[in-house]
This record gives structure tokens, sequence and C-alpha cells, in this order.
């Protein structure tokens, strides 16, 4: 719609507008989620899309109007009756949707050693192994996947891909953490991340002006390797972080990720022909919600796995040989024991004291193996900016 609406010259800067519902509304809605689910009832965050999609369908119904072109095409086509690719939309249905039962699901029941997730893993990868010939065969598939054989398209709908990993998954890891470990209410983990949005919000606008001054393959390349610098920061994590600390992160990270998204957004369609629009913005669409799912998913599996390595490591020093063990034991004894605690229970106090900070420690440890992986994943899809033809920027983004 934006592609057909606004003409070249102003291309840049709308989907820049466009973007920023996109990259700021992750930065609000855990602001949003968590005050209602402090003060209201969690059922609410689910509720709450009742009018907010009532208020959308009416803004629709009001304010959007199909161009004559698109009435005529539309007329023409339902003249020569109206062919639908079912057998492509099942597989791609049962693909897609099997796959996100997996990711969903995967962690909680122990991935393959669970034959509920073994069986929709198969029922997904069939129906993946059955739909791309399909797809590559008809004349008027549901999905084109030609258009990932185009160089400029193919590149950013995986490094969509990647952004929507990283997005979606630091989004969900930071208030999960700060709510678990740092004591956070929900609607103040929320606000941790509200700052960051803001900073999108002015990074969209400059990166819409300087989009018609410099290279896509540059701006994606600079954005990927601020991604990978912000993510990075991340592993700096210590016990004593203060909510300064993690807005600021935020808000570090959240300067890149606009101008990526804004590049992909602009700069995807450069070359394909006016009639596949819609089929390009459905893939980009597909890339970042598929990214996410998987972003997630793969977020908590490594955090789970990894907390059971450093458990098993720092647990090895938790033992009664242990000279280190028994003074910390010894002090924190002597602690509880002039707090009023009596014998056996300040002992036993000491000992819960000690297994909770283990505890502790064990989850910042695994919380920066995280944020290590993905700052190494953003940091190796750098080159693949490169990959991006030049455009002529004279002539706008998003030309068709």
């Amino acid at each position: 719609m934006l592609a057909d609406t606004f003409p070249p010259s102003k291309r840049a800067q709308a989907f820049a507008l466009y973007g920023v519902t996109v990259i700021v509304a992750p930065a609000l809605g855990p602001t949003i989620g968590g005050y209602i689910t402090d003060n209201v009832s969690w059922h609410w965050i689910f509720f709450i899309n009742v009018p907010m999609g009532l208020l959308s369908l009416t803004l629709v119904f009001l304010f959007v109007d199909e161009p004559e072109t698109l009435r005529r095409e539309r007329s023409e086509l339902l003249s020569r009756g109206l062919k639908v690719d079912w057998l492509g939309f099942m597989l791609v249905a049962l693909f897609l949707g099997c796959l996100e039962v997996v990711l969903d699901k995967g962690q909680e029941d122990d991935w393959f050693g669970s034959g509920f997730i073994t069986s929709f893993a198969t029922v997904s990868l069939v129906a993946f192994l059955l739909f791309v010939p399909w797809e590559l065969t008809r004349t008027d598939p549901i999905v084109d996947l030609r258009l990932l054989g185009r160089r400029n398209f193919g590149t950013s709908w995986f490094v969509m891909l990647a952004v929507g990993a990283i997005l979606f998954s630091t989004t969900q890891l930071m208030p999960q953490m700060l709510q678990a470990n740092f004591g956070y209410t929900a609607t103040i983990a929320g606000l941790a991340l509200m700052p960051g949005g803001f900073a999108a919000l002015l990074t969209m606008a400059i990166a819409g002006k300087l989009s018609s001054y410099i290279q896509p393959r540059y701006m994606m390349g600079g954005a990927m390797a601020g991604i990978a610098i912000a993510t990075y920061h991340f592993t700096s994590l210590e016990p004593d972080a203060n909510f300064g600390w993690f807005a600021a992160a935020r808000v570090f990270q959240m300067t890149a990720i606009p101008v990526l998204f804004l590049t992909i957004t602009s700069y995807s369609y450069v070359g394909l022909p006016p009639d596949k629009s819609s089929q390009a913005s459905a893939l980009i669409n597909v890339a970042r919600n598929l990214g996410g799912s998987i972003g997630v998913s793969m977020a908590q599996t490594m955090l789970s796995r990894r907390e059971q390595f450093h458990q098993s490591r720092l647990a090895e020093s938790v033992t009664a040989s242990s000279l280190q063990y028994r003074d910390t034991l010894a002090q924190a004894s002597s602690y509880f024991a002039s707090h009023g605690a009596t014998g056996p229970d300040a002992q036993r106090q000491a000992v819960a004291w000690v297994g909770h900070a283990l505890a502790n420690q064990t989850a910042y440890l695994s919380y920066i193996d995280v944020f290590d992986a993905f700052a190494v994943l953003a940091f190796v899809l750098i080159p693949l900016a490169l990959l991006l033809r030049r455009v002529d920027l004279g002539r706008a983004a998003a030309a068709h």
C-alpha cells in the first residue's frame, strides 16, 4: 500500500514513518502489558486486542481506498475465473503452523525427547519439502519463492529474519530477567525498555533522511555492526546493575535497529515487478515474525542449557570440603544469628542464602551467554549486507 500510494521521492520517508510503529511497539508493549498485569489482570493483555482490532477495522473502512488499477486488475482476474493455489496454501499452513508449535513448546517438552514435538517437527519438515518444489513449479503460486533468488530481496529477507530474532528475543529476555533476578515489577521492567522506543523514533527519522544519500549496503552493514556492539554490551551485566544501566543498554541497541529495518523495507523492492509488491511484503513480514519465534525459542533453550551448565560448574565449589564455602557459611550464619536467628535456624538460613546466591549467579552468567550468542549472530551477518546491489539514490528506494 505504501509503495503504491507514495511517489518514489517520498517512499523512504513513508517507510520510515511506518517503521516507527513496528519498532516502537515492542518497546511500549512490555510497559503497557506490565501495567495491566500489575494493576488489572494478565487476561486483559489478550482482551485489549478486541477494542484495538475494532478500532483498526473502522479506520481501514474510513480511510483506506484501493487504487483504480487494483480494482481493474481484480475485475479482470475474476472475469477469467479465480484460481487459488489451495494445495500450496495447505502446505505452507502445515509447515509454519507445526513449526510454531515446535518452537513454542520445544523447550518445555524436552524437544525431540518428546513424541509430541517429534511428530509436529516431522509434519513441518515434510510439508516444507513438498511446499518448495510445488510452489516453484506453479505459474500463480500462493507464495512466490522465486523472489528469494533475487539478490536484493533475498539478502534483505535473511537479514530481516535475523532482525526479528534479535529484536523479539531481547524484548522478551529483558523483562523476564529484570523480574526474576532483579526484583522489578512488571511495570518497572517494561519501563526499562521504553527509552529504547523513543531512541528508535529519533533514529528512524534520521535514517529516513540519510537513505537519500547513503547506499543501502553501507546502511545495512553499519546498522548490523551497531546491533552487534550494542548486544555485546549486555555481556557486561553485573548483579548490581541498576535501572539506568538497563535503560541505556536498550537505547544503545535500539538506535541501530530502525536503520536496518528501514533499509530492508525500502530497498528490498528494488528491481521487483509492480505485481510482486504484495508477495514481497508478505515474505518480509513472514521473515520478521518467523525470526522472532525462532529467536525467542533459541534464547530460552540456550538460557536453560547454560543454566544447567553453570549450575553444575559453580556447584563444584559448594562442598563441605571447600574452605571458602565453610568460611562463607560461617559468616552468613553469624549474620543471621546476630539478627535473631537461633543456632540451627541461622545455619539453615545461611545454606538457603548461599543457594539463592548460587542460583542468581547462574542466571546472570546464562543471560550473558545468550546475549553473547546474539551479538556473534549479528556480527557474522555484516558481510551479507555487501551482497546488496548499488541503487540509484536519485530515483529513491523502493522504486519498482
